[in-house]
């Protein structure tokens, strides 16, 4: 299994959701070797093996095949070497310019320069910024390299997000082994229409190359099918799950607070919404000037929200925490009466089923992958800053249907397991491996 990160240094939903399939898989009988760009020591390997990609060196698997191979492998795989920061990727420009760079050598120079690394390692951050392109391609290296090492040891070749694409491809080029890519978001989600065309490519390219394409909703699906011209028949869903909880709710600390709070959690983008939160609680504080909304997150759209609080005048009744995981989000979610995710295009949404696990109301957009799956959850359409003020004010103020959302809610997330969703992405394994037959 090829992913980005895993707990507990997580930038984000994937890691989570890698941690929690890792562990259904382990419940039903599947082991796993998660491969990662950069692990620190610190990992819960109780459900998987952890190999770190930085501490691989670079096997010559080119050397020991005919040319026809290697150029299967590069018309599947182009490196591009990006020296900008990439905050979140880049734009069409900067991608215009490395174009006219790489036509300039061959495929064959390509490779050359490449090659000259084999028997050495990289040493990779494993996080978003300034080389993450650089170290995409530096990854499907290391992918070559570790299948062939451990082509005894598994069955299957999981790659998530587009972030491993290239790497599964390289690992199914050099074993043989059954592909098959987790889509948990799509460039389209991430950008809207204005989407980033090598990131796209690279998500396009990995989906034709895998088997079996597993999304996280049957809104993913749609968009894999329709605008990635992916065979539908080889698309299938599973929807994410969530880790349970062993605390209970009053087990955390909440400094006493006695007014209502109401929380957004998540990255501060445009995928997500932050600006309709700040818009409906402007609205809200109309009436009940008590309440207390917080944004959990970092994100590009942050100082612009800063921004509006301010012009809004809603500063003492807004605060921002920042980047929050682990223990710190449970304790946030303890201290909090309503969660709300506005997302203008969410794949799934795991943070609603970390709220209600704590006994959170929720209001969601009917955008998001998770509303699929969740009844006891107010739903409204992510632009529609009324009906989000009104389903935020009526769980603040009418007790009753508060408690009705918290005690359904709870019962329903509880049964939304990775146990169950893993089950599932084991049959997936077994189909692609039958495939392969």
């Amino acid at each position: 299994m090829f992913g980005w990160e895993f707990p507990p240094h997580i930038a984000g939903g994937l890691g989570t959701a890698c941690y929690g399939m890792t562990k259904g898989l382990a419940y039903n009988d599947v082991d796993v070797l998660f491969v990662m760009p950069s692990a620190s020591g610190d990992e819960d390997e109780s459900a998987v093996k952890i190999i770190n990609a930085s501490d691989i060196s670079v096997a010559d698997v080119w050397g020991k095949t005919d040319i026809s191979r290697l150029e299967s492998f590069l018309n599947n795989v182009s490196f591009f070497k990006v020296s900008s920061g990439l905050v979140p990727y880049i734009d069409p420009e900067m991608f215009s310019s490395m174009v006219e760079r790489q036509e300039k050598y061959s495929r064959y120079e390509e490779y050359e320069q490449f090659k000259i690394h084999y028997g050495g390692k990289y040493k990779f951050s494993g996080k978003y910024g300034a080389n993450l392109m650089e170290e995409v391609s530096r990854y499907a290296l290391i992918g070559s390299s570790l299948a062939l090492e451990h082509k005894d040891e598994f069955d299957v070749i999981h790659a998530h997000d587009w972030l491993t694409y290239s790497a599964g491809i390289a690992a199914k080029e050099t074993t043989g082994k059954p592909l098959v890519v987790h889509m948990h978001a799509t460039e389209f989600d991430r950008s809207g229409e204005n989407i980033n065309t090598l990131v796209y490519s690279i998500e396009r390219r990995g989906m034709e190359a895998a088997d079996i394409v597993i999304t996280v909703s049957d809104l993913t699906r749609k968009i894999v099918v329709e605008k990635y011209g992916i065979n539908p028949d080889k698309v299938i869903t599973v929807h994410n799950a969530v880790e349970p909880n062993d605390k209970k709710r009053s087990e955390y600390e909440t400094c006493g607070l006695k007014n209502k709070v109401v929380t957004f959690l998540g990255r501060i983008t445009y995928q997500k919404g932050p600006e309709y939160f700040v818009e409906a609680a402007h609205k809200i504080l109309q009436y009940d000037p008590t309440i207390h909304f917080v944004m959990a997150g970092t994100g590009d759209l942050l100082p612009k929200m800063i921004r509006r609080v301010a012009q809004l005048k809603m500063g003492a009744n807004f605060p921002f925490t920042g980047f929050l995981k682990g223990n710190d989000v449970d304790q946030m979610f303890a201290m909090s009466d309503v969660f709300v995710m506005p997302s203008i295009s969410e794949p799934f949404g795991i943070v609603p089923l970390e709220a209600m696990r704590l006994d959170v109301p929720c209001v969601i957009s009917k955008q998001s992958g998770v509303s699929e799956v969740l009844e006891n959850v107010l739903k409204v359409d992510f632009w529609d800053i009324n009906g989000l003020a009104d389903s935020i004010y009526g769980l603040c103020h009418y007790p009753k249907l508060s408690e009705h959302f918290k005690k359904a809610g709870k019962e329903e997330v509880d049964n939304l397991k990775w146990e169950f969703a893993s089950k599932k992405i084991k049959d997936v394994y077994e189909k692609a491996i039958n495939l392969k037959k």
